[in-house]
């Protein structure tokens, strides 16, 4: 191993480190991963003849700029996938269209609310991530427990739906997006090897928690559609079903999508998140025929400043950097160093990596 390799990785490790110690540092993830991915390169910039022998002059450089646009273009499907899915969600969410979900919840017995809210939680993380399945969850909890003690068993319960749900679709964790999107596993196959065994992990803690919940919840809202503050309060209860069945539904339509036209999971998410948009702005138009001096602040076009970019710069920044370990043959090496070491046991190599 030269020195110029044991460089890149150590840049690479130190910058995790910080990554992991976000919360001590202050520092944005993102901003790390950024300059991770920059220094990586840029130290392999200083002699890449080692890692593409044969090579010289503008012959070496043209394969180096060839490998990042290769490795570019690879990582701005999952990009492209992911900031899809988050504008639908976010479109789905602003405008009411999760609303609808907490009246499925409404119920006045407390374990029967457990039962609703993991099972809810499972499969819309399933379709969502794992983060947005939770926060939206949290928020409809808060609208139904009013019992702090209550509200902590819930939400706990929610965390390992939200984890459950996530595990076993190809859509519903970045981990399982990334190697969908590079062709390493299909959607049948993750739901069918992970499904059960996810089942598994969600129903041995309900039984565990639903022991302690007793009797029956506090009055909940009067209002069949509690309308947080800020939402558009002019969609009728059937547009927010409408906007939510497309929004949910369609997440659940692309692997679908993939299947029968063979096009990138991205590309099933832009045509969805171009359907919903259509649809809202159709809503939207006939508001404005009756109301024309309303800001309509709701539109997906003034939602798209909502995108969280720093996790997408992050994501960006990280793959890259790990599309450097791998040019460098790290990623290869140790993969064959682990194969070795446990006689190819891909359960036990792929727990030690986890």
């Amino acid at each position: 191993m030269t020195t110029l390799t044991v460089l890149i990785i150590v840049v690479f490790v130190v910058g995790y480190m910080f990554i992991a110690l976000e919360s001590i540092t202050k520092v944005n993830k993102a901003a790390i991963a950024l300059l991770m991915f920059v220094a990586c390169w840029t130290l392999f910039m200083v002699n890449p003849g080692i890692y593409l022998p044969g090579l010289t002059g503008n012959a070496l450089t043209n394969a180096v700029n060839a490998a990042i646009e290769h490795h570019l273009g690879s990582t701005s499907t999952t990009l492209f996938f992911l900031m899809g899915a988050m504008t639908i969600v976010e479109i789905v969410d602003q405008n009411g269209g999760f609303n609808w979900v907490q009246t499925r919840m409404s119920t006045k017995s407390k374990r029967s609310l457990l039962w609703k809210i993991a099972f809810m939680t499972f499969f819309l993380s399933a379709i969502l991530d794992n983060l947005t399945s939770t926060i939206v969850m949290i928020m409809i909890l808060r609208k139904l427990v009013h019992d702090h003690k209550d509200r902590l068993i819930y939400a706990s319960l929610v965390i390992i739906a939200a984890n459950s749900g996530g595990a076993f679709s190809p859509i519903g964790d970045i981990t399982t997006i990334m190697l969908w999107n590079k062709g390493v596993i299909t959607a049948l196959g993750v739901i069918s090897e992970i499904f059960i065994p996810s089942v598994i992990s969600l129903l041995i803690p309900m039984l565990i928690l639903q022991r302690q919940l007793k009797g029956e919840l506090k009055q909940e809202s009067s209002q069949p559609y509690d309308i947080r503050d800020g939402e558009v309060h002019e969609f009728t209860s059937s547009e927010r079903k409408i906007i939510f069945i497309i929004g949910v539904g369609g997440l659940m339509f692309v692997p679908v999508f993939k299947s029968i036209t063979h096009l990138p999971p991205f590309v099933g998410i832009l045509l969805v998140l171009g359907v919903l948009w259509t649809v809202t702005e159709v809503f939207y138009r006939k508001l404005h025929r009756h109301q024309k001096e309303m800001t309509f602040q709701k539109r997906v076009s003034n939602l798209l400043s909502r995108i969280d970019m720093s996790t997408i710069l992050f994501f960006l920044g990280i793959l890259m950097a790990v599309a450097c370990l791998e040019e460098i043959g790290v990623l290869t090496s140790m993969g064959g160093a682990l194969n070795t070491i446990f006689n190819k046991n891909h359960y036990l190599v792929t727990g030690i990596i986890g």
